[in-house]
């Protein structure tokens, strides 16, 4: 073992080898569980609205290379930071090396209550909405869906890490299979002459941009796996490579497919624009699939956000005695058991929330979006700091055109906190208090430890 992996074993707070956390996820698996989180249902929803804002096709296509090019600053950034110090809290290892405990545990407590769960939740009334859409289940059917998706997906990740890496390994493949069908099909189609080449008005292209990159949201979710890859001084940065490739390809495809199927004022003005494509060519049954794909897609993201959540939550147990009862992994089946279980409540608790609300969809995105930039801005500045506080720590992969690369990263995820304030309603509010929550508990804590 070297001195920097003992050195993070003794971080995680273990006792010996076997508590900690083994290095069983291989490149695919790690590129299954980044891709299969960044392809949910944000692709089947915002390609309408940037080419609303877009002004023509090359602009979209353009638009959307432009997501793939920033994600892969981002990446690189990240890459890092998870090859210099893999650990399995992921950027709330970051934060604290760079920030403090205090900074940190303010993180992980809005991971745990706001930015995960609330995503997690999120992806989950979209898999209710178009699972409702084959088979409805009564007046609160989306709900219904939603509470099952997440308590079976977190059971399989309870059962073991095994179980939980080949459901994602096959949720991903057939969500990439769907959509290179969809492609296919847009692409064969004859192409769409009844309609003018542009939408009724241009928009603005960072309004565009806003949309782009949340569909590109979440490859950062390889932090939280870095422990846990295999060689991860090569595999971090291949996942974080052929991840954001493999995405940024298959956007530009099903954008093209759209474009050529329905026409640049068809896209911008349909409300399910996939769902439009393929019943245009296949009629009902094209759309039908459609439902089942992005049931399907949202499945993946759902159980690959239920494992990278509980990572931190263990972290948090690791170094907070408020909450040591998460800190402890469960050897047998490499999980950590108690941290899942106290996301599922979590995130169940949301679902009740989003039922009452009766906008469960929006009522998430309001809930995440500002403190989600706000912590990615920071990790963004923690590689700053951590290159000045500690020149001499051994860096396998260093940022290349640094401090540029980072100082970009930097500026993208500060216009989109501003722009997910502006943009969000009463939502963002509650989203904001509840971390502010972690505050007291954050002193309570000190306080428990300096009468111990």
């Amino acid at each position: 073992m070297s001195s920097q992996e003992h050195y993070s074993l003794v971080e995680l707070g273990a006792t010996d080898e076997t508590a900690a956390p083994k290095q069983l996820l291989t490149l695919p698996d790690a590129v299954a569980l980044i891709v299969g989180i960044v392809i949910g249902a944000g692709i089947f929803q915002t390609p309408a609205l940037v080419a609303a804002q877009a002004g023509g096709d090359m602009a979209v296509l353009l638009l959307w290379l432009a997501g793939g090019a920033v994600s892969f600053v981002g990446a690189l950034c990240y890459a890092e930071l998870a090859t210099t110090y893999p650990n399995v809290g992921g950027v709330y290892y970051y934060l604290k090396r760079a920030f403090g405990r205090g900074v940190a545990f303010l993180f992980a407590w809005a991971r745990m209550t706001v930015i995960q769960t609330g995503s997690l939740v999120l992806l989950a009334f979209v898999f209710g909405d178009y699972a409702s859409q084959i088979w409805r289940i009564g007046n609160f059917s989306s709900s219904i869906y939603a509470t099952g998706a997440i308590a079976l997906l977190t059971a399989l990740n309870i059962l073991g890490l095994q179980q939980s890496k080949w459901t994602q390994n096959l949720l991903t493949a057939a969500k990439v299979l769907g959509l290179l069908l969809v492609v296919i099909l847009g692409l064969v189609a004859m192409p769409n002459s009844t309609v003018p080449t542009e939408p009724a008005s241009s928009g603005t292209w960072g309004l565009a941009m806003v949309f782009v990159l949340l569909s590109y949201g979440g490859w950062n979710e390889a932090a939280y796996i870095s422990a846990e890859i295999h060689n991860r001084q090569r595999n971090i940065l291949r996942s974080l490579l052929w991840s954001i490739g493999i995405i940024t390809a298959i956007y530009l495809l099903i954008n093209l497919a759209y474009l050529r199927g329905l026409g640049l004022a068809n896209m911008a003005n349909s409300e399910a624009v996939a769902a439009d494509l393929m019943r245009s060519l296949w009629g009902e049954p094209g759309a039908w699939f459609v439902s089942l794909l992005i049931a399907v897609s949202t499945l993946g993201a759902i159980n690959a956000t239920i494992f990278t959540g509980a990572r931190t939550n263990y972290a948090l147990g690791q170094d907070f005695s408020l909450f040591r009862f998460m800190g402890r992994w469960q050897q047998r089946h490499s999980t950590p058991t108690q941290a899942l279980l106290l996301q599922v409540a979590i995130a169940l608790a949301l679902v009740f929330l989003g039922t009452i609300t009766r906008r469960g969809f929006e009522t998430m995105v309001d809930y995440t979006a500002p403190v989600f930039w706000f912590f990615f801005l920071l990790s963004g500045v923690s590689l700053l700091v951590l290159r000045i506080r500690e020149p001499y720590m051994l860096r396998p992969f260093r940022v290349p055109f640094y401090p540029v690369t980072p100082l970009l990263f930097c500026a993208v995820c500060g216009y989109l906190l501003y722009s997910s304030l502006v943009y969000t309603n009463v939502g963002a509010i509650v989203g904001v208090l509840v971390v502010a929550a972690g505050i007291p508990l954050l002193l309570w804590n000190r306080y428990r430890q300096q009468r111990m």
